[in-house]
């Protein structure tokens, strides 16, 4: 059986993501570096993974996959029974209420936690760049009225989905551990619900273990 290649860098969010499952199933895989500020991701090898030059990208013998989101669904699929199940494809209910949640987080969450970071960490630190503070109040504005949802939701369930762990909380740890990382992380400090379910998934060792990016090498 081929390693399973990942194409990405290991702290990019979304990245992170698929080295999140490939660790949680504990998958042998390789992690080739793919250098963003080079342009590398632009370069014809890497289009001919990703058509649209942007990163994972990953190779499984003859196949060939991008978006991190159906990547990490496919890793869950293949590795199925090695590694906790994260997306309760046995069970129609609960597998749609990860699905509802996966949702979420790619169009409500998402769409407002991540501008904060990239305004806030990214910006100024990769490109010199001064942050837009109106960007970030606005968006700071529309993840909280995302968290009062949130909160609603984890003071009935331990988790996104239901009583377990799966997929749909997992997509939130790279965007949230960057945000933890900005002036704005007392935000979650008014949801006690949504911060008690974000310290209970990050002690998982495959949280640790791509958070301190180490991930990639088996």
């Amino acid at each position: 059986m081929s390693l399973i290649k990942l194409y990405g860098m290991p702290m990019a969010t979304c990245t992170m993501r698929v080295l999140l499952c490939l660790e949680e199933v504990g998958a042998k895989y390789e992690l080739v570096p793919i250098s963003m500020p080079t342009g590398e991701h632009k370069s014809p090898a890497h289009l001919a993974r990703n058509p649209f030059g942007q990163i994972p990208a990953l190779e499984d013998g003859d196949l060939t996959l991008f978006e991190s989101r159906a990547i990490a669904r496919y890793v869950l699929r293949k590795f199925k029974g090695q590694g906790p199940d994260l997306l309760k494809e046995g069970n129609l209910s609960e597998s749609a209420m990860v699905d509802v949640w996966l949702d979420v987080e790619a169009h409500q969450y998402n769409p407002a936690i991540s501008p904060i970071v990239y305004q806030s960490l990214i910006l100024p630190r990769m490109y010199g760049g001064t942050p837009d503070q109106s960007i970030i109040d606005t968006n700071l504005e529309k993840l909280k009225k995302v968290l009062d949802v949130y909160e609603a939701r984890l003071s009935k369930s331990k988790y996104l989905a239901g009583d377990f762990f799966s997929l749909a909380d997992l997509s939130h740890f790279s965007y949230t551990k960057y945000f933890m990382a900005t002036p704005y992380a007392s935000v979650f400090d008014s949801y006690p619900h949504v911060k008690a379910w974000w310290e209970d998934f990050t002690s998982r060792p495959a949280f640790k273990k791509v958070a301190a990016g180490m991930g990639g090498h088996q």
